[in-house]
């Protein structure tokens, strides 16, 4: 006689798939907590567990280690930023300074309106290791990318230096102004950071351009 496995059972109408969705999500949002209010090197599975009020067990359901989970917190606060940046782009118009003006007030709107997620996003992620580098990498590229697209000359060449460094002097304007308590207020940092930020909207020169002859 064979035996074929069951299928899990629904509990109260939600499936083991839900369950452990939601069981996933609680730790998630318990880490941007704890790292926030903690620092992530000071902050213990156990600690993150008591807050999402679930056992050690269900943590290694979902995360293979403390750094799994911080680059999982990381994307989950990255990604939300992104996706507000972009739809205050699309709420601009075509402009483009207006669409960079947006995109840096719901940025740094965002910074102001959650502190443990800004210290996620701009504190915790740096020199863990070289795997979480390369999460906080691919998401400076990946926002690069999606600024130079709102906001460069139509046709130029992307530069992903150039947008780089755009981001990447954003992000320590805000390390500075959250370091400040949020001061200047919004409208002067949002300006100061336009500066910067209108770079991308200048007409490229070609590389090479007015460099000396090689003989």
């Amino acid at each position: 006689m064979t035996f074929e496995p069951t299928a899990p059972r629904a509990y109260r109408g939600v499936s083991p798939e839900q369950r452990r969705a939601e069981r996933r999500a609680r730790l998630i949002a318990a880490a941007i907590a704890v790292y926030g209010e903690r620092g992530y090197r000071q902050a213990t599975v156990k600690a993150v567990c008591e807050a999402a009020g679930l056992t050690e067990r269900y943590f290694y359901e979902s995360f293979e280690n403390s750094e799994d989970l911080l680059v999982t917190s990381f994307n989950a606060v990255t990604y939300a930023v992104f996706d507000e940046l972009t739809a205050a782009a699309r709420a601009a118009g075509r402009g483009r300074g207006a669409r960079a003006r947006a995109m840096l007030d719901a940025y740094f709107s965002a910074l102001q309106r959650s502190p443990a997620s800004a210290r996620v996003y701009l504190v915790e992620i740096r020199g863990v290791s070289r795997e979480v580098d390369k999460a906080f990498d691919a998401a400076l590229h990946a926002i690069g990318a999606e600024v130079a697209r709102q906001i460069a000359p139509a046709g130029a060449e992307p530069d992903p230096l150039l947008e780089a460094g755009i981001v990447g002097g954003v992000m320590h304007i805000a390390l500075r102004w959250i370091d400040a308590g949020y001061q200047p207020p919004l409208e002067v940092v949002t300006d100061t950071a336009l500066r910067l930020g209108m770079v991308l909207a200048r007409p490229r020169r070609s590389p090479g351009r007015g460099q000396p002859a090689r003989s």
